[in-house]
């Protein structure tokens, strides 16, 4: 597995970066926000996470793609934490994230810490853009200065859910466009991507992939049909990177430059289209990588609510107060 040196990551923590057109205002978020009203936030955040991934490692990714999640939905404002009520329907059962977005529990259980270290502190926005971080970093991968100061939606929205996010049948033209309409670029996208270093998918998210496409590796093909067969068995997982699945490091594009991408859009990145060479790029330079992936997780972490927002900091993350 690849290391990230300190030295590569240094000149990153002090990244805030300014997404134009976006509705972010950039002095809003500071690493020291809580500096003074809540200076145990990192600590808890931290053990909360590494208990969290002592106990399952693939918990390490499944917060870093709840954190994606929850940023493609007018912005990141811990929408996705919330259940439904009689007023709206939340975002757990859209396409996206029904029986697939997990791990809620580690962010109530850090939600609990923090409202006995520092009552009605810190947003479960906050805490989930530090638990990403953190849980990117116990599994090997860099660390990073995160800007706090982000609030909590007062609610949720099911239907920007299921047409923000992309989806694992996705294109290249798809993926840069609806990266492009968060404000990130398509280098910030296949960065972003590499996030699928870790963590599983379910059968049902490639099956078509594995029984149907061309440009994959048969070897491969046969491997993850063993237990994704044609029909049932959609939950079955299959790890993202067979080489290192919860190690962080550049394997993912390195699969890619040999067919074995999990998902087609995973393959869509390395198909001769436009991000063929910052692919190759990536799969022999993990620190170009490494230096990538921090700069777009700080970008797409400064995508803030729209203007006019009603927002809070929620005393239980499930709910509004």
């Amino acid at each position: 597995m690849a290391t990230f040196t300190r030295r590569s990551m240094a000149f990153l923590a002090l990244a805030v970066v300014v997404l134009a057109g976006a509705a972010v205002d950039a002095q809003q978020l500071s690493p020291n926000f809580y500096s003074k009203t809540c200076p145990s936030l990192a600590t808890i955040v931290r053990q909360g996470m590494a208990s969290a991934v002592q106990k399952e490692k693939r918990m390490g990714a499944s917060i870093l793609r709840m954190f994606f999640h929850d940023c493609f939905v007018n912005g990141c404002d811990g929408s996705i934490l919330l259940d439904d009520t009689s007023t709206f329907t939340g975002e757990k059962g859209a396409g996206p994230n029904a029986n697939s977005v997990r791990g809620f529990e580690v962010i109530d259980a850090i939600k609990t810490q923090l409202e006995a270290s520092c009552k009605a502190t810190v947003s479960c926005a906050d805490i989930l853009a530090l638990a990403a971080r953190d849980g990117v970093n116990l599994l090997g991968g860099p660390t990073w200065s995160v800007p706090l100061g982000r609030k909590d939606s007062r609610t949720a929205s099911q239907s920007l859910a299921n047409s923000n996010l992309p989806g694992p049948g996705s294109s290249l033209a798809t993926l840069i466009t609806m990266f492009g309409n968060q404000g990130l670029s398509a280098r910030d996208m296949t960065a972003l991507s590499g996030a699928h270093t870790i963590g599983r998918s379910q059968c049902q998210f490639f099956r078509s992939r594995i029984y149907t496409e061309s440009n994959i590796n048969a070897s491969f093909a046969s491997l993850r049909q063993q237990t994704c067969p044609r029909s049932g068995g959609d939950s079955n997982l299959a790890p993202f990177d067979v080489q290192t699945p919860d190690g962080f490091d550049n394997a993912y594009y390195q699969n890619l430059l040999v067919q074995k991408g999990l998902l087609h859009s995973d393959q869509e990145l390395f198909n001769g289209g436009s991000q063929d060479a910052l692919v190759r790029q990536y799969s022999s330079n993990p620190s170009q990588f490494s230096t990538d992936f921090v700069t777009a997780m700080i970008k797409m972490g400064s995508l803030l609510p729209s203007s006019g927002t009603k927002t809070e900091v929620r005393l239980n993350c499930r709910k509004v107060n």
